[in-house]
């Protein structure tokens, strides 16, 4: 079995092909052959400074959607034939996040899926939404599942709520997407007028070109009458996180999913105080939230948006294409 594996921390281009030997099936593992496994940020990092993170070598990518081959006595919950997605916490079924899921990741703690199988623990898979090929299931575990839980776990978004989303990547295209079936108004910001208008093409009622207004958040105030949104994706990190505590209405709510502007920086808590927001760090999700969000995905026959495709051969020029940061959705590698 071939993987992809990290085995130096020299970057992208130290990523080599390895053969696996094939695990040995026990009573409730899975074995999947792998079809498609997605990239998020995390997993560019991971590739990037593995020193502290993982030990080496190291398969990267916590997202995978594949076929299940084989299962092993005690598993009733899938069929051979059966499609499923990869969970990004092996250990996580619902409840709060703890230290041992957080010991669970895939691509990070554990092995990933950059490869051509895997085999896990049954309740480290779910089935797929029927309408969804392999390609579009694999960017369901990571990016689809961190918006759901924080615009519906978190926000509690609901009909006719505003909603700020910074940024047109995976999470942040999954965040208008459900934001537009939940019956939001939402704002979506970026620096590039070509992903702006892609993004009213998926239904964006407002958007910011924050390279041409940099003080975008009087610009949402603005939107808001005054008032502030309901709810915010944010992913930049400390280089946006005062303008959305600005942008936010009193009593509203900041999901804070990632540093895309560094990992430094400093907040001043007084805004939030005073405003009396609830600001979530969200770390993907459970078990029982992606159950949640795959229904709503089969209800509305929601089909995730891929900018690019790569074949497994081809994974290294995938993170390049991440690190270049020019995508609108997800970047994908299919093995097949």
């Amino acid at each position: 079995m071939r993987a992809f594996e990290i085995v130096s921390a020299d970057g992208i281009d130290s990523l080599a092909i390895n053969d696996r030997p094939q695990t040995q099936l026990g009573s409730r593992d899975v074995r999947v052959k792998i079809h498609a496994s997605s990239l998020n940020y995390r997993d560019l990092m991971t590739v990037l400074h593995p020193t502290g993170r993982a030990t080496l070598p190291l398969v990267p990518n916590s997202d995978g959607a594949g076929e299940v081959v084989a299962v092993g006595d005690e598993v009733d919950e899938f069929r051979i034939g059966d499609r499923v997605a990869t969970l990004f916490f092996q250990r996580w079924a619902d409840g709060n996040i703890s230290t041992t899921a957080m010991q669970s990741a895939l691509g990070g703690a554990l092995d990933g899926v950059l490869a051509e199988e895997v085999t896990l623990k049954a309740d480290g898979l779910i089935k797929l939404p029927s309408h969804l090929d392999y390609a579009q299931g694999a960017t369901l575990p990571c990016a689809a599942l961190t918006a759901w839980h924080s615009i519906v776990e978190k926000g509690r978004v609901k009909a006719g709520d505003t909603l700020l989303i910074l940024g047109t990547g995976g999470v942040s295209i999954f965040a208008l997407q459900f934001g537009k079936i939940l019956g939001a108004r939402t704002i979506v910001t970026s620096s590039s007028d070509e992903k702006l208008e892609r993004a009213r093409g998926l239904g964006a009622d407002e958007t910011i070109n924050y390279r041409d207004m940099p003080d975008w958040d009087d610009k949402v105030l603005e939107l808001t009458d005054g008032a502030g949104v309901d709810h915010v994706v944010e992913v930049g990190g400390p280089g946006t996180l005062v303008k959305s505590i600005n942008a936010s209405r009193v009593g509203g709510s900041i999901g804070l999913i990632g540093i895309l502007t560094g990992a430094g920086g400093m907040v001043n808590p007084t805004a939030m105080m005073r405003k009396s927001i609830n600001l979530h760090g969200v770390y993907v999700g459970s078990q029982r939230m992606f159950a949640d969000m795959n229904k709503a995905i089969s209800h509305h026959q929601l089909h995730p948006v891929i900018d690019q495709t790569f074949e497994f051969a081809d994974a290294p020029a995938a993170f390049h294409a991440m690190h270049k940061a020019g995508h609108f959705g997800k970047i994908v590698v299919t093995m097949s």
